[in-house]
């Protein structure tokens, strides 16, 4: 059962290499343009967004997260549109260049972020961007992207089968499609337990 499971992920990365490729390339432009767009950034944009992080800091040292139970629950709604979105996405062909805007944005925040504090903590910022981000993007982005690739290839097997060929049956790509989408939910499960139990206690770490 295992040689299978792992020969079919192998096979699925083999046929989608292409694609997984495209969209790795696309998420990397989108950090190193929300880097950029840190540098954009006017005095007084610069000064909000730091008193607001050191607002967090402060309040965040003394208490941490206080009700870990919402948080997990904002997180797990949050990753569970953002599959839903996805799937719904690559079941329409209209939906394809979305995905991709998707992506590229989810590259942005991530570059964003980091960039904001490397470039305002400098070592500080780098040990809370792995302390705090890393740990839960770790599971976040490559479930994203893999989702993004699935969602791209079925879109594109739909343009095949109903303008081009109209004979392949596409139920049975529906149902690997929905399952490796629910696959990487329960990936974003864990990346949202990471994000309420491990990463405020690095957090805290990373503050002190």
């Amino acid at each position: 059962m295992r040689n299978r499971f792992g020969h079919g992920i192998q096979l699925y990365l083999k046929e989608n290499q292409s694609l997984f490729l495209f969209t790795i390339v696309l998420f990397t432009m989108g950090i190193i343009f929300g880097a950029v767009l840190v540098n954009s950034l006017d005095l007084s944009q610069r000064h909000e967004l730091l008193g607001f992080l050191n607002y967090f800091f402060s309040n965040f040292d003394k208490s941490g997260i206080t009700d870990s139970s919402l948080h997990f629950q904002q997180a797990f709604g949050y990753h569970l549109k953002t599959i839903l979105i996805l799937w719904v996405l690559g079941m329409s062909i209209i939906g394809l260049p979305m995905i991709l805007l998707l992506l590229f944005l989810k590259g942005i925040i991530v570059g964003f972020t980091v960039g904001f504090l490397v470039g305002e903590l400098q070592w500080k910022g780098v040990t809370f961007a792995l302390l705090g981000v890393l740990p839960q993007n770790m599971l976040v982005v490559p479930a994203m992207l893999i989702a993004g690739v699935a969602g791209i290839s079925f879109s594109l097997r739909l343009v095949r089968t109903r303008l081009v060929t109209r004979r392949d049956s596409i139920m049975p790509h529906f149902a690997h499609y929905s399952i490796l989408m629910g696959s990487m939910f329960i990936i974003l499960i864990a990346a949202a337990l990471l994000e309420t139990f491990l990463s405020p206690l690095l957090m805290q770490y990373a503050i002190n």
